[in-house]
């Protein structure tokens, strides 16, 4: 689908999606998210807490970049109430700010993790991965992700969704821009990790026949446990940006994806791992509720 297909409902625009993201203090190391309620299942993705604790990390040490991030889900966040992120300092050196977020709604903790940020240096060395040898955005498949503003496109059209689509290698490449964006570091950064949650599982169940992301909630019960990111170089989200996923591990009821980003020349910007469940759906595991991201 299109953006503004009359059948896919429209959770906001771009200058919402940047407003959710961009939290703001309440109090020493506390910053509040605000409930934006929208359609589907009113759960939060993992990648947006994630996203909102990398902006309140650069906001408490300013000047400093983030150069890694972690988080482990542990409870779902629901869309409809306000979330808090908790910022413990661990460590604040000459080099080195080591801070642990947890995310709290409802007096309960939903997530936690680590950030890690330090001051430039000059290259002692240098080298990177290179950008696998995928189409570009203009020969990719758009697709509509529900935010205005915002364009998605699938590499040669890749069906992750549809239960009968064709199988393929554990992989999945998503060029993804924002048309604009307010120009502040930390939300560019923010804008490109909300959506690293949201493809590694159509690259876990894509080598698999008559298994799709379409059965979520229905035969299979699936939601993202945990991620973890390095970046490189600082974002610029209204450029084409390259999300490179490749699942190298699907068993025991959990998945694993490595995964990168580059810009459209070709830069690695970032790393990231992910850790996912994918499972029959039970009666357990129905009771336990566990987010699908």
């Amino acid at each position: 689908m299109t953006e503004g297909d009359p059948q896919t409902p429209v959770w906001g625009d771009i200058n919402d999606l940047s407003a959710l993201l961009d939290v703001q203090p309440t109090g020493a190391r506390v910053y509040r998210c605000a409930a934006h309620p929208g359609h589907g299942r009113p759960v939060i993705e993992g990648s947006q807490l994630l996203a909102q604790a990398l902006v309140a990390a650069m906001r408490h040490a300013p000047g400093r970049r983030p150069i890694s991030a972690s988080m482990f889900f542990a409870r779902v966040a629901s869309t409809e109430a306000d979330l808090g992120i908790e910022l413990d300092e661990v460590a604040n050196g000459r080099t080195f700010t080591a801070l642990a977020p947890r995310v709290v709604q409802g007096g309960r903790v939903c997530a936690a993790g680590t950030v890690l940020l330090d001051v430039t240096a000059p290259d002692g060395i240098r080298h990177a991965a290179p950008a696998p040898a995928v189409a570009g955005p203009d020969a990719a498949t758009p697709t509509d992700r529900s935010v205005v503003g915002r364009e998605v496109r699938i590499v040669d059209g890749v069906d992750t969704v549809d239960s009968q689509a064709p199988v393929g290698p554990p992989q999945l490449d998503v060029w993804v821009r924002c048309r604009e964006a307010p120009p502040d570091p930390a939300i560019h950064l923010a804008l490109m990790t909300q959506l690293t949650g949201l493809f590694s599982l159509g690259a876990a169940v894509r080598p698999h026949a008559g298994l799709g992301l379409d059965q979520a909630h229905q035969t299979i019960s699936t939601a993202v446990n945990a991620i973890s990111l390095s970046i490189h170089a600082e974002i610029d989200a209204t450029g084409w940006l390259l999300y490179h996923h490749r699942s190298t591990f699907a068993g025991d009821g959990m998945t694993h994806s490595e995964c990168r980003v580059y810009d459209e020349p070709g830069r690695l910007l970032a790393s990231f791992s992910v850790d996912s469940m994918l499972r029959p759906l039970g009666e357990s595991a129905a009771a336990h509720g566990r987010a699908a991201l």
